[in-house]
């Protein structure tokens, strides 16, 4: 059902309103794979349905569905939290249809200085999202909608390509090094088997730690000497990684035989919930620190640069390497071209015959 641009009686309870049914939108499509409770999710749907009736409220239903596992939920949220905040200070005008690109890049300059240009480009992204959001859901009473168009494209909040940064990696020798270091690494005996599993198929595979800890038993098969497990990225995008037995086999049957989860998850805590990404990236630091790898960046994450570093170094093909990551871009994977020391070597013997 569409609603006029400015439902409610002042503008500012009809942003409220349009927040509201863009997050109803998002808690809709965003991935349900790490909620914990079903049954609470559908409350706390409920709850914006029709029992949010102030930004208090809003913001407090939000929390309790990212507490419950729904990630992202919050990115969308706080950003328009912000605005709605920037309005009801700064906007003069008695209906949300003047707010333009103009006004949009003060809030965003205003209220984003001081934050890294990932975080403003969330702020930006969610934006543009937004008001797309209602140039398709906004129907006034003589059929006619409101079209705002917001792209920011103007906006020079964020650094442009030359700020970005090469990701930290381990080279071969480094990455046997660290592969030594798991095997030798002193877990605690109830963990040891879970832990050299995860970090092995992160290594191995290049997947996402998000990625690993919501592998299900059911995702892995065994074929022809390989394992073949099925993958959901972002997005709720499927791929198939394969990773050969000899690597993990022994670790993955110690596993099974002693794991206390309470689902089909492969990976879970004493407790029988999913593993946390940050204890994943904890123990990749810890065993770095063991065997004295140092990085600008210790995190689980630096695995999968790791990865695909070496992919691309070893085969020269940046589409395996964009299909074995997952990258929507191919423009994404070209960062690890700057690994070439193939290239590079050309490029600094060029001048040899001069």
């Amino acid at each position: 059902m569409r609603h006029s641009i400015d439902y409610k009686l002042d503008v500012y309870n009809s942003l409220f309103f349009w927040i509201k049914l863009y997050m109803r939108s998002k808690v809709n499509s965003l991935s349900n794979r790490q909620v914990k409770s079903q049954t609470k999710l559908t409350v706390s749907i409920q709850t914006l349905k029709k029992d949010c009736d102030d930004m208090d409220k809003l913001k407090q239903t939000i929390k309790d569905i990212r507490n419950n596992g729904l990630i992202g939920v919050a990115t969308y949220f706080h950003p328009l939290n912000k605005l709605y905040d920037y309005v009801y200070q700064n906007y003069d005008s008695n209906t949300l249809k003047n707010i333009d690109e103009e006004f949009l890049s003060e809030f965003l300059v205003t209220n984003t200085a001081s934050l890294s240009d990932a975080t403003k480009k969330n702020y930006r992204i969610t934006i543009i999202g937004f008001f797309s959001f209602l140039d398709k859901q906004n129907q006034d009473t003589d059929g006619k909608s409101h079209i705002y168009r917001i792209e920011l494209k103007g906006w020079g909040g964020i650094t442009g390509g030359s700020g970005v940064k090469l990701p930290s990696f381990m080279d071969e020798n480094e990455i046997k090094k660290f592969i030594q270091a798991i095997d030798t690494y002193k877990f605690k005996p109830e963990v040891q088997h879970r832990n050299k599993l995860i970090i092995k198929i992160i290594l191995y595979t290049g997947i996402r730690v998000s990625e690993a800890i919501n592998i299900n038993i059911k995702d892995i098969i065994e074929k022809d000497g390989y394992f073949t497990i099925k993958i959901v990225g972002k997005g709720n995008k499927q791929r198939t990684v394969l990773l050969k037995l000899s690597h993990i086999k022994s670790d993955l049957q110690m596993w099974l035989d002693t794991r206390t989860c309470q689902s089909d998850a492969l990976f879970c805590t004493k407790t029988g919930s999913r593993l946390l990404q940050s204890y994943v990236s904890r123990t990749v630091e810890n065993i770095l620190r063991s065997c004295g790898i140092k990085k600008e960046k210790n995190g689980a994450h630096m695995l999968r640069h790791s990865f695909a570093t070496l992919l691309y170094n070893k085969s020269q093909d940046l589409i395996l390497v964009q299909e074995a990551l997952g990258h929507a871009s191919l423009d994404t994977s070209k960062i690890y071209t700057h690994f070439d020391n193939n290239k590079l070597k050309t490029a600094a013997n060029m001048m040899d015959d001069m």
